[in-house]
């Protein structure tokens, strides 16, 4: 049944591919919010998708049906439009970590919300020169979140606040007297995704919103391993460039040029490369089988496989279309603008360090 209800909900984004991947130029030229795509997913019955089906979801990332079935979702949303699968992606990692860490009333309360309609953000960073927020009490919040994805748009968020043992995760009503404003870093890419700052002073939380207790935010191997899903929307976005390689080679009747073959033969292995390696990730970071720094270091490794993969897709496609891949207002110039915003994630050298010495501790499989 639940595998069922995940292909026929698979089926029906990849249906709405065409128009996003339509209307992805004009939202990277607005910087606009894709209010049309996230409203889209919502009717679809995508926002309640991560939970399981006793809450009225999908189970998209719960067992192993459901590891394959994200990976595929938002491998799809990434072909279609890498800042919406920003944002949803922070959507799912919010709604599980509500499903590992929250009181059942919490869980229900956060459930009942995503079938309303609600857009969860997921934000977690705070300002190196600013005040980041501070929970004081148990009823009183302080300070400011930056790069917070879909600012403005999301109603209720994920955070974390400082307080003086440690960091709270809370689920918060963004609307209720939060402020948002425009954030002090322009990026080059991922435009659409309107990533902004937003300060939490002055507003009163209730106990009911305190998300597990302090310090599980960072706790393995939940908090490294969910690095795959991230990873997943950038498999999507190589997707997207192979298969426009492949038709401006064609169209412009160049597929028969050897030079050009063997480009396109190594982007595909660059796909399928990527592939390979989050299917073992999505897996191992949802059953959580192994030891929780096995799982670590196999996301990680997927991570960076994945990023490898990524970059040698965008020298394969800019090289093959020439100049046009750099035209403002080409599909490949955004995507790769896109893409390289997308596939930075922190501290890429101490993620392999660590991921290797894992394996050099304790060797490899057979």
């Amino acid at each position: 049944m639940t595998r069922n209800l995940q292909a026929k909900l698979l089926g029906r984004v990849a249906a709405l591919l065409p128009d996003m991947a339509a209307r992805a130029s004009e939202l990277d030229k607005m910087a606009a919010f894709p209010e049309e795509d996230v409203s889209a997913l919502r009717e679809v019955g995508l926002f309640t998708a991560p939970l399981p089906e006793a809450y009225g979801g999908a189970a998209f990332g719960v067992g192993a049906e459901g590891a394959d079935a994200l990976l595929k979702l938002l491998a799809l949303l990434g072909e279609g439009n890498l800042p919406l699968t920003r944002l949803f992606e922070a959507h799912v990692n919010a709604l599980h970590l509500v499903l590992r860490y929250g009181s059942p009333e919490l869980i229900a309360t956060v459930a009942q919300d995503a079938a309303q309609g609600h857009l969860f953000g997921l934000w977690v960073t705070d300002p190196l020169d600013g005040e980041g927020v501070r929970l004081e009490g148990y009823r009183s919040l302080y300070g400011q979140k930056i790069f917070c994805s879909g600012a403005g748009a999301a109603s209720r968020a994920l955070i974390t606040a400082v307080t003086p043992t440690g960091a709270q995760m809370l689920i918060v009503d963004v609307g209720a007297a939060a402020h948002v404003s425009p954030g002090n870093m322009r990026l080059s890419g991922m435009r659409a995704s309107v990533t902004g700052m937003v300060d939490f002073s002055g507003m009163r939380v209730e106990i009911t919103q305190l998300l597990g207790a302090e310090g599980d935010y960072l706790r393995e191997p939940v908090f490294s391993a969910g690095a795959w899903r991230n990873a997943a929307g950038a498999l999507g976005g190589v997707i997207a460039l192979a298969k426009l390689h492949r038709a401006e080679l064609r169209q412009r009747a160049r597929d028969t040029d050897p030079h050009q073959r063997a480009r396109f033969g190594q982007l595909v292995m660059e796909v399928e490369t990527a592939r390979l390696w989050l299917q073992e990730a999505a897996r191992c970071a949802c059953l959580e089988e192994g030891p929780a720094e096995e799982i670590v270091a196999i996301v990680n490794l997927a991570r960076l496989a994945v990023e490898a993969s990524s970059l040698k897709a965008m020298q394969l496609t800019q090289r093959s279309l020439g100049i046009a891949a750099f035209k403002a207002g080409h599909p490949a110039e955004r995507i790769c603008r896109d893409l390289a915003v997308f596939l930075r994630q922190p501290a890429p050298d101490e993620t392999l360090d660590r991921a290797a010495g894992f394996f050099l501790h304790h060797g490899l499989k057979s």
